[in-house]
C-alpha cells in the first residue's frame, strides 16, 4: 500500500478520500466502495459522488455526475497526486470571497480581528481517528507532530483525544448557515466561531484536543491533567494554544484549541 493512499486529495468543491476510511450510508455505496480505492465526496454536505477503482474506472454514486461541479477538478488533482508528492500546495481563495460578502463580511473583518485568510491544503494526511472514530486530517508535518505528541503524553500516563482537525471552508460556512437559521446574528456567531476562511482549522494545522470523560470544547478542559501536560510539553512538538484569555482576536478562551506552527520543532 502506497503512503499517498493515506491522504485526502482536496479541490474547491469535491474531495477524494481513501475509500476504506469512509462509512457507507447505503448498501449500494458499500458495494461500490468495497471495490474502490478512492471516493469522491461533495464538500458542502459530505454526499458520496463516485467511486474510483485501481483500473481507473469511475462508478457514479449519484445521478447527473457529469453535471456535478468540481468533479473534473477533483479527478485532475487525484491523477496528479504522485507528481505532487512532497509539495505543499494550497487551493485558491477566490470562491470564498462571494460567501463572505453574502454574510456582510469583507477585508475589514480580518483587519479588525487580526485573523488572516487561511487557504485549504491541496493534500492532507491521515493522522489517526478522533474521539468519534472519524478520520482526522492534518497537514503532513502537523500530523506527524500530533502523533508524536499523543504518544509522548500516553507514555506519561496522559490520554489526549482529537476532537477535530481540518475543516473546509464549506464546513465552516455550514456552521454559520445553521446558526443563522436558528435566529442568531452574524455578530453572535462570530463571538464563538471564526468567519469562513479565517479559522486555523482550514489550514490543517489546528486541532481541538480533549480527554476521556471531559465534554468537548468546554472551558473546564483547563482543569484536567491533559491540559496541564499540554501547557508544559506541547511547545516542544511545535503546538501552541491559539486563543488564551484576553486574546487580541476577540475569540472566547479556548483551552482545547492548539495549532502547530512551521517554526516549531517538527519540520
Amino acid at each position: 500500500m502506497h503512503a499517498l493512499d493515506w491522504h485526502l486529495v482536496n479541490s474547491a468543491e469535491v474531495e477524494a478520500w481513501p475509500a476504506r476510511l469512509l462509512r457507507p450510508r447505503a448498501n449500494a455505496d458499500a458495494r461500490a466502495l468495497a471495490r474502490a480505492r478512492w471516493c469522491l465526496r461533495r464538500k458542502r454536505d459530505g454526499r458520496f459522488l463516485a467511486a474510483f477503482d485501481d483500473a481507473g474506472r469511475l462508478h457514479a454514486l449519484q445521478p447527473g455526475l457529469a453535471r456535478e461541479p468540481g468533479v473534473g477538478e477533483a479527478l485532475s488533482a487525484l491523477h496528479a497526486l504522485h507528481e505532487r508528492a512532497g509539495e505543499a500546495l494550497f487551493l485558491p481563495l477566490d470562491g470564498l470571497l462571494g460567501h463572505l460578502a453574502a454574510l456582510g463580511l469583507d477585508e475589514a473583518y480580518g483587519e479588525r480581528t487580526g485573523l488572516p485568510l487561511v487557504a485549504e491544503p491541496a493534500r492532507l494526511e491521515f493522522a489517526g481517528f478522533d474521539r468519534y472514530r472519524r478520520p482526522l486530517w492534518l497537514l503532513a508535518p502537523a500530523a506527524r507532530a500530533w502523533r508524536r505528541m499523543q504518544a509522548a503524553a500516553r507514555d506519561a500516563g496522559v490520554a489526549l483525544e482529537a476532537i477535530s482537525g481540518y475543516r473546509s471552508h464549506a464546513y465552516q460556512l455550514g456552521i454559520f448557515e445553521r446558526k443563522l437559521a436558528r435566529g442568531l446574528t452574524v455578530e453572535q456567531i462570530l463571538a464563538v466561531n471564526a468567519a469562513p476562511g479565517y479559522s486555523e482549522h482550514h489550514g490543517g494545522c489546528a486541532i481541538d484536543i480533549g480527554c476521556p470523560g471531559e465534554p468537548p470544547a468546554e472551558e473546564s478542559f483547563e482543569a484536567t491533567p491533559a491540559f496541564a501536560w499540554l501547557r508544559e510539553h506541547a511547545g516542544g512538538f511545535g503546538f501552541a494554544m491559539s486563543y488564551p484569555r484576553g486574546n487580541p482576536h476577540g475569540i472566547v478562551y479556548e483551552p482545547w484549541h492548539w495549532c502547530w506552527h512551521p517554526a516549531g520543532k517538527d519540520d
